[in-house]
């Protein structure tokens, strides 16, 4: 079984021609860089504090990352205010885009599926609402997906299929809130962006909460600026409801 690693552990548990060292090492690169700071400032402090916990699940299918996020989430707020999950899958021949896509969305299905704990109170269930958010093990989580296919957005590349979970709490007070803090801390996510990436931000992007805005379309963000779509209405729901057809996607 796939074991939660923190940066310090990774060289210490694989050599360094395995390929769970070389996607690592890539990425650690980026996050780090200072001559082309990564965009996600709360990535970047939760590396460098070491809150960040890592694992190569192999297979990367539900049932593994159900078990490292369950594992995670149990302990995740003794780790650090900045931490997160980040899980990397076995680097593959690169695949379009929208391969990606559905894989990503047809994981987190798996997980809501196999998932027995309640959704909290208040989180809601259909994907277009502004109080919406993927949940595991009675926590919402906030979920990113990069892949080798996204070339204009590099801030969503990685050389190999990556997921990041970040529990909700860690956006208490920084990105819900209307502070000067919160303002800044959003300025400085978007003005790196700009700078990253090859294409414009997406003008999607938004708060939690907010009457306008849907968090899934955050979750996957691809090459394009057009509206991301889910396949689903509801993740979890029956298999009739799930389909992709254009009446079973969320646009």
């Amino acid at each position: 079984m796939a074991a939660l690693l923190s940066k310090t552990e990774i060289p210490e548990t694989f050599a360094s021609s395995s390929w769970q060292r070389v996607i690592f090492s890539e990425f650690e690169a980026t996050l780090t860089s200072t001559a082309r700071p990564f965009p996600c400032v709360f990535g970047v402090t939760g590396h460098k504090a070491d809150q960040i916990r890592y694992a190569f699940p192999d297979p990367f299918d539900a049932e593994s990352i159900g078990a490292l996020l369950t594992e995670y989430l149990a302990g995740a707020r003794d780790l650090g205010r900045m931490t997160s999950l980040v899980l990397f899958a076995r680097p593959g021949p690169v695949q379009h885009i929208e391969s990606y896509r559905q894989r990503f969305w047809h994981l987190l299905d798996d997980l809501e599926r196999q998932d027995t704990t309640p959704r909290p109170e208040g989180i809601a269930r259909e994907l277009d609402d502004p109080s919406w958010e993927f949940c595991y093990a009675g926590e919402p989580i906030f979920v990113v997906c990069n892949s080798p296919a996204h070339v204009l957005r590099q801030s969503r590349r990685s050389s190999s299929f990556m997921v990041t979970f970040q529990p909700r709490w860690v956006f208490d007070g920084i990105t819900d809130s209307d502070t000067p803090a919160a303002r800044r801390a959003l300025a400085t996510v978007r003005e790196r962006l700009a700078d990253f990436d090859a294409i414009p931000t997406a003008p999607y992007l938004g708060a939690y909460g907010e009457p306008k805005n849907r968090e899934f379309r955050q979750y996957f963000i691809d090459d394009s600026n057009a509206a991301p779509t889910c396949p689903f209405h509801r993740l979890g729901a029956p298999t009739t409801d799930t389909d992709d057809t254009e009446e079973g996607k969320v646009a």
